[in-house]
Formats: C-alpha cells, structure tokens, sequence
C-alpha cells in the first residue's frame, strides 16, 4: 500500500536557521504545529496561522511529519525520545526528519527506537544558513527510505532547493560532515594562502580580487577577509560549529577504518587559527548511547535542549 501523504508538519528548534523553514512551512500552506521551550521563540509567528503545542508529545499526536532543527546529538536525542517526547505522542507511519548535524549513529538509534511505533526517520541536515532558508534555497542533503522521504519532499521544498537523496538512512548526514570538513579545510588553506601573499609581496586585498575572480577561489576564501585576512574573526560565529562537525567527521572515519589525510589536516589548522582546536574541546555529546563494535548500548542522559 502506499503511505498516506503528508498533511500536517510539526517543527521544533525554531533558531536562526529553524526559524525561517518553519516560516516557510506555514507560509507555503501546510498546517504547522510548533513547540518551543522558550516562549518568546514562538512570537514572530503569531502572523503566520500556525498553531502552538503545549508540550512535545503533543506536536507529535498533532503531526504526521516532525522536523527537528536543534543543536546537537544531545538535543535531538531529548526531542525525540526524552521525557515528553514527540515520539511518545506520534501514531504509526508518522516520520521524524532530523534537520540537526549529528552523528550517523545518533540516527540509527533513533530509527530503532521510533521503528517499534509504527515511526519512520530520516536525516536531512541542511546548509545554506538563514537567509538562504528565507529565500526557499536551502541545500536538503537526505537519507533515508525513498518511499518516506518521497511523502517529504513538498515539504522540504518549501525551504530547499536543491533537495537532494543521497541514499539510505545515514547519507545524508555523511555528505554534510563531509562537506563542513572541506569548508573548513578551505578556510585554513586560504589563510595560509593570505599570508603567504603577503610575504611574497602580494597585498591580501589585492589578492581577495584574483581569488574572488580566479579558478583558486573558494568560498572559504571568500569568508576570510579584510582588514585582517585571518580566521580569528570567525570564530565566535562558525568556530564552536565547525570543530563540532569536523570532530563527529574525525570519529566517524575512525570508525570505518578511513585515512581523513591532507583535508583533516587543513581543517585542524583553521580550527587552531579560531582556537578552537579539537584537542581543547570538551568530549563531543554521543547521544545517549555508546557504540561498540556497530551495537548500541543505551545509557541514560539529564542533556536538554540548549
């Protein structure tokens, strides 16, 4: 049989990206239910007819899809299957697509879990930033079933372009560490690139023209700019992020065996120019489970949304 289309959209994490798709959901016409833990997240969509849960689990009974757009494992974990969970309150062939960068394995746990109610997940993390999701061209990289995330695609569509299945449940997420580990080894091969100008005689604005018009730009090269052509600016916008998803890249190529080499290395010195080095980081948040050989041991976790 096939599945019944999607009709109603929940959405939780309603930040500086979560926000304007959320926006774009219910401006697009689809009946949208929204949660937040802080009230005043919820007030500049007073405008847009969407309706407002008291409680996760509640979203979830009032929702066929959820999408989850918070900051780490951790969060997406408390979400979805903390106390007052959405996944609590969904009904069987409900989808949850988890918007969030987080681990691969993060997902599977969570697929394990909601495939007992009847519930289907899939990862669709996203990149482009807020305004590209106010303009509906939001980069949707998606793994997952093809028959569900076929039932998604409207509404993905409201916020992405291009919305993109790379494969079963996993791909997704693998494309987008992927890509945010070459972003942020082009951000520490360009500010080498800027130094080295300069040393050989080249001004660094001088050479933002070529690079912004030549076949060696990029856009890390892009986002290093003047007066100090240096990544330390950064670092309080994108260097937390980016040593997280480098870091869950690292650890997940550990994990199957595979040399990260040279883009590793570039990615950890732009990491170090921002001083966020992985070295002095904290352990990442790994969901509320441990893995140990491909099995999963759950653990509990008191982590809520940030």
């Amino acid at each position: 049989m096939t599945a019944a289309p999607i009709r109603r959209v929940g959405f939780i994490g309603l930040g500086s990206q979560g926000g304007p798709m959320a926006r774009r959901i219910a401006e697009a016409g689809h009946p949208t239910t929204l949660w937040a833990r802080r009230r005043e997240a919820l007030r500049p969509f007073a405008d847009t007819g969407a309706a407002i849960a008291d409680s996760k689990v509640r979203l979830g009974a009032e929702s066929d899809l959820v999408c989850i757009c918070v900051l780490d494992d951790a969060a997406v974990e408390d979400v979805v299957t903390g106390p007052d969970s959405v996944l609590a309150g969904m009904a069987p062939g409900g989808v949850i697509a988890i918007h969030s960068t987080v681990h691969p394995d993060t997902v599977r746990a969570l697929a394990d879990r909601a495939a007992s109610k009847g519930v289907s997940v899939i990862d669709a993390p996203v990149s482009g930033g807020g305004i590209a999701a106010e303009q509906g061209r939001l980069l949707v990289m998606i793994g997952g079933d093809e028959e569900q995330v076929g039932r998604c695609r409207p509404v993905f569509a409201a916020y992405g372009d291009p919305v993109v299945h790379l494969g079963p449940l996993g791909a997704g997420l693998r494309a987008k560490l992927i890509n945010n580990l070459l972003l942020t080894a082009n951000l520490g091969v360009a500010e080498r690139a800027f130094a080295l100008a300069e040393r050989l005689d080249v001004h660094p604005a001088q050479l933002s023209v070529v690079l912004a018009n030549g076949s060696g730009g990029s856009f890390g090269a892009r986002l290093v700019r003047e007066p100090e052509f240096a990544l330390a600016p950064l670092a309080g916008t994108m260097g937390a992020l980016l040593r997280k998803d480098v870091g869950l890249l690292a650890a997940l190529a550990e994990s199957h065996g595979v040399e990260s080499g040279i883009v590793l290395e570039a990615a950890d010195a732009a990491l170090e120019s921002m001083h966020h080095s992985r070295g002095d980081a904290a352990p990442l948040p790994r969901r509320n489970a441990d893995v140990r050989n491909g099995r999963i041991k759950e653990r509990s976790s008191s982590n809520a949304i940030a």
